[in-house]
């Protein structure tokens, strides 16, 4: 009896096949695919979260360990929240350049669902983030039972506030968050109705 890894090659011989990677595939837009993280995304997405300049407005920058950690966060937020942050594959080239999904977020003891998303610097100032966050603020207001979304920006990332703007949302308020001071941007489902 052959078990679930078993079975016959290309050529009629039984041996061992390689089991693919699955993951789910979550949105799709006009450039950018997102879908769930998986562990063999940490190399590429360390381009990402573990660049000084990139992560200049966090505390500090991920190291090898904390880029697993972020991965394996989000695949409990998957299973727990049925979202998160999700990895954004570039699809003319196949590459993950970043990513963008939904968190859960307590903000002034209020649970809050923030849009986020990190891009890689090398794809900078082309529409790819609002493009995916844009997506991300349809799919949450069209999945999940809330009336407004967030994101959490560090008042210095001008960058990052630009995409919430062309994002449809509006400067709500100004917080301490990790104890560090944050914009909150916000957009209601209802801003979005014609």
């Amino acid at each position: 009896m052959l078990g679930p890894c078993r079975g016959k090659n290309r050529r009629g011989r039984t041996g061992r096949r390689p089991v693919p990677i699955r993951f789910m595939r979550i949105l799709e837009t006009p450039r950018v695919l997102l879908r769930e993280f998986v562990p063999g995304d940490a190399d590429a997405l360390a381009r990402i979260i573990s660049d000084p300049e990139t992560m200049r407005y966090y505390p500090a920058p991920f190291d090898r360990r904390g880029v697993e950690d972020w991965i394996q966060r989000n695949v409990r937020r998957y299973a727990g929240d049925g979202f998160g942050l999700w990895a954004m594959i570039l699809k003319e080239s196949s590459e993950l350049i970043g990513d963008c999904g939904l968190i859960k977020q307590l903000v002034e003891h209020v649970e809050e669902i923030e849009i986020g998303y990190h891009l890689r610097r090398d794809h900078w100032g082309q529409g790819l983030a609002t493009e995916a966050a844009r997506a991300v603020r349809d799919y949450g207001f069209a999945n999940l039972k809330v009336d407004r979304l967030i994101s959490l920006i560090r008042p210095e990332n001008v960058p990052s506030r630009r995409v919430a703007a062309r994002n449809g949302m509006k400067l709500w308020k100004e917080v301490v968050w990790r104890e560090l001071p944050h914009c909150v941007y916000a957009v209601r489902r209802a801003d979005l109705r014609p």
